[in-house]
């Protein structure tokens, strides 16, 4: 009788402690499902475009290669007026907005509203590109922080009305560029153009009368 009871206490130490193991799995499952559900969803990571060597990138810096490309194709975007700069203008405005400042977009809407009650974007189509061989260079941005930059865009501004040129100028804008991670739904970039650090300067080319 002795036997069967030193057996069934063992038995049941047995599954005590079974049930323990349990319990502490259950819990080590809960804590690393808790971590999980806490670990950042997005992480972004800036390489430089050109990988024909190694390199090691801190991922919370952003490369001044980064800083450039997207400085020009925001500007480049907000100056397309492919039919009529009083309509166009205005609707790039509004749709990248998430892409600059509120100062920049107070100053930007300003100036629409100025140069629609002269006259000056009725009927008007733009566009704005690179001048050949001034693209990116090291020169091109300067580095104020880990968080702003000043980005030196040499660009051709054309201008049509009714089919005809009335601008064809070569024009450096000194864009204040910050970073602003608010809001990856809209600006998946998380910088933000903090409009002009500096007036705009015309561009004399060698060779060429613009």
């Amino acid at each position: 009788m002795s036997q069967y009871r030193n057996a069934n206490t063992s038995r049941d130490s047995h599954i005590t402690t079974l049930r323990a193991i349990c319990g502490v799995l259950v819990l080590a499952c809960a804590a690393m499902w808790w971590g999980w559900s806490q670990a950042p969803k997005d992480l972004t990571i800036n390489i430089p475009p050109d990988l024909r060597s190694g390199s090691t990138q801190k991922w919370w810096e952003v490369p001044p290669s980064t800083v450039y490309a997207f400085s020009f194709y925001i500007w480049q975007q907000l100056n397309r007026w492919p039919v009529n700069g009083e309509a166009d203008y205005q609707r790039n405005l509004h749709g990248l907005q998430a892409f600059f400042t509120p100062a920049c977009r107070v100053t930007l809407n300003e100036e629409y509203e100025m140069r629609r009650s002269r006259s000056e974007l009725r009927g008007r189509v733009r566009g704005v590109f690179e001048v050949p061989g001034r693209g990116y260079r090291p020169e091109s941005i300067k580095i104020l922080g880990q968080d702003t930059w000043i980005a030196n865009l040499d660009l051709v501004i054309n201008e049509q009305y009714a089919g005809v040129d009335v601008r064809d100028v070569y024009v450096r804008y000194p864009l204040r560029v910050v970073r602003a991670d608010v809001d990856r739904e809209r600006n998946p970039f998380g910088l933000q153009i903090d409009c002009f650090d500096g007036v705009p300067q015309r561009l004399n080319m060698p060779g060429v009368d613009k």
